[in-house]
């Protein structure tokens, strides 16, 4: 999307090179390696931390909250050109499981002291989050927790694990859903807890990735302690607290998304121009694979355009608009598809572990000319969009229900 397609103003133009000049002032060489060599949803923590204080310092350190709690205050039309100027800058992509998700759930369900405690520290980047939902035994079905929050005094007592825990190695915070009494209902008796990383009992391990990552961990607790004081909403009533958090997970970001897959087109692009067809041209000469190509870039505007349409209509604060997930949907498919197509052209140079030499700061030099280092681990690192955040069965359910009342 151009800005030319918002029926801009003079001041709307301002703004735009206003976020423009932030963008070339603010955006150093390494956040922009780390953007680039990003192949699941995050780049190297160090880099998005230190792009967050960037932003806070600017005042757009949540440009979507509602101003009282730090936001903004754009205008719709304001808040599609930051994301359009952020799809042509390319910012690192930072941990958003405490800006996006548990933000939104402390200003709806905090108490005033949990508010001017955790939402400072949030948007300031002093704290970071991890989401502990999915367990070994409760993934896609969430109701089934069984992460034990026993109740003792003014603390409750966690005995249990969380699994498939993002940058968890990084976080400092951890928002959980426990199992603090058992009902009828398997979505009744859960508690929504705010839980320190560096509490006694907690253990954390790492899950690598079939792309060598460690992007994943497993969090355990034994007898680790939570003051009351950190439960979220009230007691045995999580599961509000959870579907209005999982309204944000499910369909936000959509844009940021979208951004991604136009900056993969772009990539895919340049990509085919350097690979052989076998046949002295390049494999953009080859008309099967520029027709595969040309149906994804036909997605990807099309997925822009809608994702353009929802954030335009949103209220700052408020949850996406249920018509988010079925975007969500598309997008993912579109996404491996970019992924299959990337992995396809580079053949056999894809084959070699370059862990090392995707680093921001590396020394290890690129088996094969320097295209070749992306496509295989990018691939390979979005398998996990078959699952992650929920299955594409679940999405699938939600919009069953929620947008066609089945």
């Amino acid at each position: 999307m151009d800005i030319e397609q918002l029926d801009p103003t003079p001041e709307d133009y301002a703004f735009r090179d206003e976020v423009r000049r932030f963008y070339d002032q603010n955006l150093t060489d390494e956040h922009r390696r780390a953007a680039l060599l990003t192949t699941w949803a995050l780049a190297e923590f160090e880099y998005g931390r230190s792009w967050q204080k960037i932003l806070y310092a600017r005042g757009w350190g949540a440009p979507n909250w509602p101003v009282e709690y730090g936001g903004a205050g754009w205008s719709p039309k304001q808040r599609l050109i930051w994301e359009m100027e952020s799809q042509r800058a390319r910012p690192p992509e930072i941990m958003r499981m405490g800006k996006n998700l548990v933000a939104p759930c402390i200003m709806t369900f905090g108490t005033d002291e949990q508010k001017a405690y955790f939402l400072p520290r949030i948007i300031s980047g002093e704290d970071w989050w991890a989401q502990g939902y999915s367990e070994p035994g409760a993934g896609s079905d969430l109701a089934s927790l069984q992460l034990q929050a026993t109740s003792d005094g003014d603390d409750y007592i966690l005995n249990g694990s969380k699994i498939w825990t993002t940058f968890a190695q990084f976080a400092n915070r951890i928002f959980c859903l426990v199992r603090t009494a058992k009902m009828q209902k398997k979505q009744e008796g859960i508690t929504f807890l705010l839980i320190d990383m560096d509490s006694p009992g907690i253990e954390l391990r790492p899950i690598y990735t079939i792309a060598g990552e460690h992007e994943f961990n497993q969090v355990f607790f034994t007898d680790v302690r939570v003051p009351k004081s950190r439960r979220l909403g009230e007691e045995n009533a999580g599961w509000s607290v959870a579907r209005h958090l999982l309204l944000y997970e499910h369909s936000a970001g959509l844009l940021r998304m979208v951004t991604e897959l136009r900056w993969r087109v772009r990539w895919l692009n340049e990509l085919v121009g350097l690979e052989a067809d076998g046949y002295g041209g390049s494999l953009r000469d080859d008309p099967d694979f520029s027709r595969r190509l040309s149906l994804l870039e036909i997605a990807v505007e099309a997925a822009d355009f809608a994702a353009a349409q929802l954030i335009a209509d949103a209220k700052p604060g408020a949850p996406p608009d249920a018509t988010g997930e079925l975007l969500n949907i598309r997008n993912r498919e579109t996404a491996q598809a970019l992924t299959e197509l990337g992995a396809e052209a580079v053949g056999y140079y894809g084959a070699p572990d370059q862990r090392g030499a995707r680093k921001v700061v590396t020394d290890v030099p690129v088996v094969g000319p320097p295209h070749v280092l992306l496509p295989m681990p990018f691939y390979l690192a979005q398998r996990a969009n078959t699952i992650a955040g929920g299955t594409p069965e679940i999405h699938r359910n939600n919009v069953a229900k929620h947008l066609l009342g089945l």
